[in-house]
């Protein structure tokens, strides 16, 4: 793995876009095709990806039950809010093991029937603008060790754009359920209304799932795009590690679900927490496939790189966003490093003090013994 390059010795790398670079997916070479797979799947261990998943799954717990409280909340304003929970739940049975889904619909389904509704989803939907945006923050770090990049943005410049990031993901949320919950009845009245009512509803019974695919794909390409601090390409190139981050987390839940199924039994291990043990497992599997989406996307654009000639076979060359908060951390780091050697060389001084010292009394009192005896 190359060493993480800070954002100052990046400030002078080629424009994301450069045209030396291949413009479109049809321009990479087969070459760059398999050297970009193979280079993912390595950096993927090396940038310690698992262990960066096991942080947000921890980030994603935190901000996982307000986001569904909001949204449930919403929807039961509007009396959709068990049918709601049906339709998440309903997708996302396809991939994810059932005993992960009972850790959380049991407490959904009561608080969709309580009458507290609007307070819920004032309370829920604070709650997981803040707790979620904890989670971008814990993405954008592992996001610039992706990119081997240090974290330049100040404060006031990097948390303003985790809340709208986080804002913006919750809002593509919001869409995907109105897609799967409110769809019915709205099509149904359009297709009353203009005398076609059972071909509108079926136009749309297949319409919605590649705007349901577009939506997830938005979502992770904005993480991709917005929470790193390098610099990055046009958009469609984000939207490739997206779909790479989608297929990996298909084929890793399928596999997860079929141990689970067949192979393990967490229930007689842990007893009641085995829904608990499992959720959490999947939940990381899936922060895994999003890392990974990631890293094929760096090291999409580091083969783009190369094949326009840049030397990016150690460093990925994109220029930073920001490098005031790096600088001031390395000018920090540099005069600790001056105290430092300070201390080491006046401690130095001392002790060489205190030698000549000894060496100087030993000497007096060889001399003094030595005349004694002449005596």
């Amino acid at each position: 793995m190359a060493d993480k390059g800070t954002s100052r010795e990046l400030s002078d790398a080629p424009a994301p876009d450069d045209d030396r670079k291949p413009d479109s997916p049809r321009e990479v070479t087969k070459r760059s095709w398999m050297y970009v797979l193979r280079k993912s799947f390595r950096e993927f261990i090396d940038d310690q990806c698992p262990d960066r998943a096991a942080s947000l799954t921890y980030y994603g717990v935190l901000a996982l039950f307000p986001s569904l409280l909001a949204l449930t909340s919403l929807l039961a304003l509007v009396g959709q809010g068990q049918r709601a929970i049906d339709a998440l739940f309903g997708i996302v049975e396809q991939v994810a093991p059932g005993q992960a889904l009972d850790v959380i619909r049991e407490p959904l389904e009561d608080f969709s029937a309580s009458p507290a509704a609007g307070l819920g989803f004032v309370t829920g939907l604070l709650l997981a603008i803040w707790s979620a945006s904890g989670y971008v923050g814990a993405f954008s770090r592992a996001m610039n060790q992706v990119y081997e990049i240090d974290e330049g943005r100040p404060f006031w410049k990097l948390r303003p754009m985790q809340l709208i990031v986080t804002v913006i993901t919750l809002l593509l949320i919001v869409v995907i359920a109105v897609i799967l919950v409110i769809s019915g009845p709205v099509t149904n009245a359009i297709g009353d209304a203009i005398g076609a009512g059972e071909a509108v509803k079926i136009v749309w019974e297949i319409a919605k799932w590649p705007l349901l695919a577009l939506a997830v794909i938005l979502a992770i390409a904005i993480l991709y795009y917005a929470t790193p601090n390098a610099k990055q390409p046009k958009f469609r190139w984000i939207s490739i590690g997206a779909l790479v981050a989608i297929v990996a987390l298909v084929i890793v839940s399928a596999g997860f679900a079929l141990y689970v199924a067949n192979f393990a039994n967490y229930d007689r291990t842990y007893g009641s927490f085995g829904g608990v043990i499992v959720f959490l497992l999947w939940l990381w599997l899936a922060n895994s496939a999003l890392l990974f989406g990631a890293e094929f996307d760096a090291e999409l654009e580091r083969g783009r790189q190369l094949q326009a000639g840049i030397e990016a076979e150690e460093d990925i060359q994109l220029p930073p966003r920001d490098t005031r908060k790096s600088d001031k951390a390395a000018k920090k780091e540099h005069e600790d490093i001056e105290m430092g050697r300070r201390i080491r060389l006046e401690h130095a001084d001392d002790a060489d003090d205190a030698d000549r010292a000894d060496v100087d009394t030993a000497t007096g009192d060889g001399r003094s013994a030595q005349e004694r005896s002449r005596r």
